[in-house]
């Protein structure tokens, strides 16, 4: 394989990686631990 294919799929790798690891911490099991700001501040 070419350099520029390998550092593509690579790149590609790591966007799809950070991309699961934000859904499993927006909507996973870590999620009971955030808090809204906005329910925090109302008025």
């Amino acid at each position: 394989m070419e350099t520029a294919t390998i550092f593509a799929i690579s790149i590609a790798a790591i966007v799809i990686a950070v991309t699961g690891y934000s859904i499993y911490l927006s909507f996973g099991p870590p999620s009971a631990e955030l808090t809204d700001p906005f329910e925090e501040h109302e008025d």
